[in-house]
């Protein structure tokens, strides 16, 4: 990074990073936690999984929500030297680093059916949906404002890393055609 360029990732791909995964791990322990009748019995089990579903894709969705708006205003224009991460890149990153959780998440929702069955696999499924709904909102103020939210890759890894976390000191802003991903952290139509 010459001159004093940073390598930046797009914050709507960071966010969306984990919702995949989340989901497809929380389908799949829902489907597999609804084969034994557990403790509460299938019915039981699907409803408050139902009711986890909804609340955690709300609380997910809406969270830190103040933290985005502060940093996307003081947001400052990307420098010449700055080096955009790919999607792929920032993608494979975010999950890299946390596949122990997503893995320990998933073993955790399998070992809860057999209490409360398919609810530890559908609350799962909620982080990802609130995840993704975030990403979507950040993708319609992209849009709306024609500009794509990037941060510092070195603040987002580690300790208190994440988009919003307490080392990002702010975003930068690029036009809308820079990078490779959409508005949102989605594939480039």
């Amino acid at each position: 990074m010459a001159r004093g360029g940073q390598g930046l990732a797009r914050v709507a791909v960071v966010v969306r990073a984990g919702a995949a995964p989340l989901w497809w791990l929380g389908v799949i322990a829902a489907g597999v936690g609804v084969l034994p009748s557990g403790l509460t019995g299938r019915r039981i089990g699907v409803l408050s999984g139902a009711v986890l579903f909804i609340v955690a894709a709300v609380v997910v969705a809406g969270v830190r929500r103040g933290r985005y708006t502060e940093l996307v205003r003081g947001a400052a224009r990307a420098g010449k030297h700055d080096i955009l991460q790919d999607r792929a890149v920032t993608l494979r990153n975010w999950r890299r680093g946390h596949r122990w959780w997503l893995l320990l998440g998933f073993a955790a929702a399998l070992g809860s059916s057999f209490a409360v069955p398919a609810a530890g696999g559908m609350l799962l499924a909620g982080l990802g949906t609130g995840l993704w709904l975030k990403a979507v909102r950040l993708g319609r103020r992209e849009r709306d404002e024609a500009q794509l939210y990037w941060a510092r890759v070195d603040w987002l890894s580690g300790r208190g890393g994440g988009p919003t976390g307490k080392r990002v000191a702010g975003y930068r802003v690029t036009g809308g055609g820079a990078g490779d991903a959409g508005p949102g952290g989605g594939r480039r139509a």
